[in-house]
């Protein structure tokens, strides 16, 4: 199946105390990596997300953003040290006494000093507010396939009108391929002729042309391009990913393709070599986007 790797989801649940909204996307990676954002006092539950991402996105790079509004999150402690207090209340006086100086050591004075007045958060246990998370990061992941599965069913149509124009062009390899042979055949004797005045050396011309067709033969190489082409129409439609064989098939296809251009001696081959190495190129750019 042809899944895209681009997309975006969201979703948001209220239970009337908290309210969970949850943002993904995902653009093209080469594995499945998953990056969240999110409270701190959730922090626990993080591996559940990735784990439940996971069931739904094999590959990509997905960013997963949570904001949670509502109370109770945290449980604030206001936190006095008395000890310090007294320390400093008397170092002050000391201090006056001392050097004979005057003034009061007031209210504010003591309060703005943060070190003396602390406020502890303590995280609360909420399995209700995690329930809420998790079934909203299902929620949102669903969302994203949706959107991915959407957009890998445009790009199989491309792939197959790529596929159908490189299909053509390899059926006009296999027309032309048996010429090659009997076109260096006539040139061969034509030049032979020229330089012998007349007198050929059947047995000569004969060996010229058996060496000349096994170097230029791509029989071989037209027959694995044909079952390359055969194997991606299949792969396109199986159920799992299959971003990585396609680009498997498509560098297999491109080295059959240059084996053809290296032997073939012939103006119309190469021509041809060049439209499936284009056409290969632009498989090889929309393969990158598939999971």
């Amino acid at each position: 199946m042809v899944v895209s790797m681009t997309g975006f989801g969201r979703s948001k649940l209220d239970s009337g105390l908290h309210t969970i909204t949850v943002e993904m996307k995902s653009v093209n990676h080469r594995f499945h990596e998953c990056t969240i954002r999110l409270p701190r006092q959730l922090m626990k539950v993080e591996e559940k997300i990735k784990k439940q991402v996971s069931e739904f996105i094999k590959r990509g790079k997905v960013d997963v953003f949570i904001t949670i509004a509502g109370e109770g999150l945290v449980h604030r402690n206001l936190h006095i040290d008395w000890k310090l207090i007294r320390d400093y209340y008397q170092l002050v006086h000391d201090v006056k006494d001392r050097f004979s100086l005057k003034g009061e050591v007031e209210l504010n004075h003591l309060l703005s000093r943060e070190e003396f007045i602390t406020i502890e958060e303590m995280e609360e246990e909420n399995e209700e507010l995690e329930r809420l998370v998790l079934d909203a990061v299902i929620l949102a992941a669903k969302e994203l396939k949706e959107m991915r599965v959407k957009e890998g069913e445009a790009l199989k149509e491309d792939f197959l009108t790529h596929l159908n124009h490189f299909e053509q062009k390899v059926s006009e390899l296999s027309s032309f391929a048996p010429h090659v042979v009997n076109e260096y055949r006539e040139k061969l004797k034509k030049k032979m002729m020229e330089y012998s005045e007349g007198a050929i050396d059947d047995t000569r011309l004969l060996n010229e042309v058996a060496i000349m067709a096994d170097k230029s033969d791509i029989t071989e190489e037209l027959t694995r391009l044909k079952s390359h082409l055969h194997y991606y129409h299949s792969t396109l439609n199986l159920s799992e990913p299959v971003g990585r064989k396609l680009d498997f098939l498509i560098q297999e296809m491109n080295r059959e393709v240059n084996t053809i251009g290296s032997k073939a001696n012939d103006s119309n081959i190469t021509a041809l070599v060049v439209e499936l190495k284009s056409t290969l190129e632009k498989l090889r750019e929309q393969v990158q986007n598939v999971e």
